[in-house]
């Protein structure tokens, strides 16, 4: 996420910059985008949507770099590409490699899974191509269990893809299109991208059509398209009437507030985010830019007061800073993300860090660089040996800051794992599942009908299935262990909504046991249609085990309510609640508070054991599922 000046060009490099008036309010505008968006991510479940930002700042850049490029074809006759990509250079470069040298040096520090895949994520980052490594490698934004160090990143990509393009395509527009083709070629652009992205949206897994270019490029044409309309009917608004600035105005502060409301109503993992949401925001966004352009606009002086203003200008910085502060923080003090008091802390500790980190990149790097561009700013620095005895202390901790930073990166790469220990442990469960079984298999058919029995006792592994996702998968060994002979089909980022087709598949081929253990509720959310299908789909004859969920995620409490509301009204399904038993023992949970090693493991079988052992005690009971020496469940 960029943050082009809202300001003359000339403040940064007079040599080379256009100049356009600057438009109160749109640091505001931005200073309001990076806010939510540090919310969402600082702040456990303040603001679900506060992702939204990040599309707040792609109209807001869209709007900007056109405008900048409109007004020097207008002054000169021409776009300078090399100019204006150098610019673009001096404006992100400095504060970036800042950014990678310092948390790739604290990431040796702190060790661990924030290494994970870090020479990519650095490679791409310089690039300005995270977003397609992130689709590449299948990280979900909004369910990832890997702590990507670098992860924010991906928007910077997008808009810089934009800014490499842009320049070129809008050169083509303005020689070959009146200005009536330019705004519909825009406004055609605007709707592709935002159609593209409901097309191609794979339900659960909104990742691909977040981080992909073309199905998030609407914001920044949408930008672009304000920027084309807004240069032609600009000289005219003095001529407006009253009446007519007052609606704008109205119309742009109720714009902010529907802003403000998504954000705190808009879930990442809801479908219409995408089919329709973020273009909403898109909208609204572009609706608040117009009402700041008429002159003497309330809201363009309500969001130009100097606090939001400081932060605005400084957003780019922040917005840098935040996400890989709390990722190294998070991953240094573990205990403090599954205490919700202390998350809050640590959340507030991070985003103390992340203001100081960005103001003094501010100042000491990117403004010198704006200014003086890249070799005036190294002659600048290196002089100051010359100048005084405090200088040249300053230069000289700069440098030393400089080499170790370049040092502690290189030790990164040398040292970086393959891969999280959650991943490995998943790899691992993955294996486990699909070894042959410990144990010979039934001679009884599994799928055929139970039959009356007497007392009920321990339920063995052979009469069971289990359809899971990754937090199975992480305890498949200890599942084995508990239960010789079960059958185990799970799948990282599986959803409840697939279950009524896996098993009726499994019922098909005769390989669906009389007992079914399901524990699909961490990745989405759950309905009780669905719930209703599984038992369909099973029939009367089997019984049926649901798993509630363990996640930070804001659809987990319906989830759960749901599932024990369902084991409730059936006499033939029961709840194991995973949820429950590891409240005390949240510290045995992996920084994503989702998954875990071996003791989390054996808490999450013991809650199936303990809700099997109630299930075996209500008849019929099973033959097959018996084991006499145990005493009757009480």
């Amino acid at each position: 996420m960029t943050s082009p000046s809202n300001s003359s060009g000339a403040a940064t490099a007079p040599q080379t910059a256009p100049t356009t008036p600057r438009v109160a309010g749109l640091d505001g505008l931005r200073a309001f985008a990076v806010a939510v968006v540090v919310a969402f991510h600082l702040t456990p479940g303040a603001l679900v949507g506060g992702y939204l930002g990040v599309d707040v700042f792609f109209v807001v850049s869209g709007f900007i770099i056109t405008r900048l490029l409109l007004a020097e074809r207008t002054r000169t006759g021409r776009i300078r590409l090399g100019a204006f990509w150098k610019r673009r250079a001096r404006r992100l470069l400095p504060a970036l490699v800042v950014l990678l040298l310092a948390c790739s040096t604290l990431a040796v520090v702190v060790g661990g899974d924030v290494l994970v895949g870090l020479g990519a994520q650095l490679l791409t980052a310089l690039t300005f191509s995270s977003n397609w490594y992130f689709i590449a490698t299948g990280s979900e934004y909004f369910t990832e269990s890997t702590p990507e160090l670098f992860r924010n990143l991906w928007s910077l990509a997008v808009e810089e893809q934009f800014y490499l393009l842009w320049p070129l395509v809008l050169l083509i527009v303005l020689v070959r299109l009146g200005r009536p083709a330019r705004i519909v070629v825009l406004a055609v652009a605007t709707a592709a991208s935002a159609l593209a992205m409901a097309l191609l949206l794979d339900p659960g897994s909104p990742t691909s059509v977040y981080y992909g270019t073309g199905t998030h490029a609407f914001g920044l044409t949408l930008g672009a398209l304000v920027a084309v309309v807004t240069q032609w009917w600009s000289p005219r608004v003095l001529e407006w009437s009253r009446w007519s600035r007052a609606l704008l105005g109205t119309l742009g502060v109720a714009a902010l507030a529907g802003l403000a409301v998504l954000s705190a109503v808009m879930p990442g993992t809801a479908d219409w985010a995408y089919r329709g949401g973020l273009l909403g925001v898109a909208v609204l966004t572009a609706v608040v830019i117009v009402a700041c352009l008429v002159p003497g606009s309330p809201l363009a002086r309500a969001l130009d007061v100097r606090p939001l203003r400081w932060v605005g200008v400084r957003s780019y910085g922040i917005y840098l800073w935040h996400w890989p502060v709390f990722v190294l923080l998070a991953a240094a003090l573990p205990t403090w993300t599954s205490d919700t008091g202390l998350a809050w802390a640590l959340g507030g500790v991070a985003l103390g860090i992340t203001l100081i980190a960005a103001a003094l990149s501010f100042r000491f790097v990117e403004q010198p660089i704006r200014r003086h561009g890249f070799r005036s700013a190294w002659r600048s620095w290196a002089a100051g040996w010359r100048r005084s005895r405090a200088a040249a202390v300053a230069s000289t901790a700069g440098l030393v800051l400089v080499l170790g930073g370049a040092t502690g990166t290189a030790v990164a790469l040398v040292i970086q794992p393959a891969t999280s220990e959650v991943e490995s442990r998943i790899e691992a469960g993955e294996r486990a599942a699909q070894s042959p079984s410990p144990t010979p298999p039934p001679t009884a058919d599994p799928s055929a009908p139970p039959r009356p029995s007497g007392p009920p006792m321990q339920l063995q592994g052979d009469s069971i299935t289990a359809i899971g996702d990754s937090v199975m998968l992480a305890a498949v060994p200890e599942l084995q262990e508990a239960f010789p002979g079960i059958g185990i089909d799970a799948v990282v980022s599986r959803q409840m909504w697939t279950a009524p087709d896996i098993l009726k598949k499994l019922r098909e081929s005769g390989r669906l046991r009389t007992v079914v253990v399901l524990a699909l509720g961490t990745n989405g959310s759950v309905s009780t249609d669905t719930l209703e299908k599984v038992r369909a789909v099973i029939g009367p004859e089997r019984e049926l085990v649901v798993v509630t969920a363990q996640a930070p995620r804001d659809w987990i409490p319906t989830v759960n309510e749901r599932l024990a509301a369902f084991a409730w009204q059936h006499r033939n399904v029961e709840l194991a609640d995973w949820h429950a038993a590891i409240q005390p023992h949240l510290d045995e949970l992996a920084r994503d508070q989702v998954h875990f090693g071996h003791a989390g493991a054996r808490i999450f079988t013991a809650s199936i054991k303990e809700a099997l052992q109630r299930l075996a005690a209500l008849p019929p009971l099973r033959d097959e599922l018996a084991d006499e020496s145990l005493p009757r469940p009480v």
